[in-house]
């Protein structure tokens, strides 16, 4: 079997999806002298970390490799044809093609809610055009995981925009500039086991408000202190639905589970100590949770419990 610093590796790259299950699986149970080890990064600052897009340089420099997972160079496209581009009218697909980023314009009619941006992998002139265009249709703008670089250029464009630092999220409002959108009715809760998970339910709480909610953030009650949790219990029974982002061993989504009668919307992260595993322990640890009302996200995915969140409160507002 593997020992704990390959493993740690494996997982690594598993989370970032460079080995597929059967691969994963494969590295498991093979012995630490045979198996192949699998491509990593060595750790430290001078290595950049490409699992979420290209970093802002290369965005504005092009990286060293030629990158084709979003569509053909500039030069492929001199040199040689490409695929067709698409031809049939929006008005018959519900989508706005530019040249990189197919917008699904009827997706807030067929889903409640209209399409999210994920900024990493886009450039500043996608951000821009996606978001005007959503703006256009009188359709708010949530666009995640953008770097403040990105998000400063964008805030020039929208200075009514609204960027969340530790979020990582920017928010822009169809709204006109004398309007006041009314806050929908329904009681959400957003907790953190610890403050370094804090990131994370921030861009659960931001997309909560992008889809009209105010949620009540509780920081830092982990089960290490559960005097800190038991004062905010009467609080949490009279909620609709909870969003609980832990990190660790996971627990504190099953001990927030067996006081209330609400779903608990369980949140992994990846912040642990080693045998953590970059947030595969807290995973499974929430995905075999006893308490029956808590359902699992996965790891570090904010956005994921947050919209969730959302679309419970919606499914209450509709039915009374």
């Amino acid at each position: 079997m593997l020992n704990v610093p390959d493993f740690q590796k494996a997982a690594k790259d598993f989370r970032a999806g460079k080995l597929d299950i059967k691969q994963f699986t494969r590295l498991m149970y093979a012995t630490s002298d045979t198996a192949p080890s699998p491509a990593t990064k060595p750790d430290g600052p001078s290595v950049v970390d490409r699992s979420h897009g290209p970093t802002s340089s290369e965005r504005s420099h092009g990286p060293n490799v030629a990158d084709r997972s979003h569509g053909p160079t500039a030069a492929d496209r001199s040199h040689g044809p490409t695929a067709p581009q698409l031809t049939t009218p929006a008005s018959v697909t519900g989508t706005e093609a530019t040249e990189r980023i197919n917008l699904d314009l009827e997706r807030a009619r067929r889903c409640g809610y209209p399409e999210v941006i994920y900024g990493p992998g886009k450039s500043a002139r996608d951000l821009n055009l996606a978001a005007q265009r959503l703006l256009s249709e009188r359709q708010d703008v949530l666009i995640t995981r953008l770097d403040v670089d990105e998000a400063m250029a964008l805030l020039d464009r929208f200075p009514t925009a609204t960027y969340n630092e530790a979020a990582r999220t920017f928010r822009i409002s169809a709204a006109a500039s004398d309007e006041i959108a009314p806050v929908k009715s329904g009681k959400v809760a957003v907790l953190t086991a610890g403050t370094g998970d804090i990131p994370i339910a921030e861009e659960a709480c931001e997309t909560l408000r992008w889809m009209g909610f105010a949620p009540t953030s509780i920081h830092d009650i982990g089960v290490a202190g559960p005097q800190r949790l038991l004062r905010h219990v009467p609080f949490l029974q009279t909620c609709d639905v909870i969003v609980v982002v832990a990190g660790m061993e996971g627990a504190l989504p099953s001990v927030v589970g067996g006081h209330v009668a609400c779903p608990v919307i369980a949140v992994p992260t990846s912040l642990g100590y080693g045998a953590h595993f970059q947030g595969l322990v807290p995973l499974l640890g929430m995905l075999n949770s006893c308490a029956a009302n808590v359902i699992a996200v996965n790891i570090d995915a904010g956005f994921k419990g947050g919209f969730v969140a959302g679309l419970i409160l919606g499914q209450l507002r509709a039915s009374v």
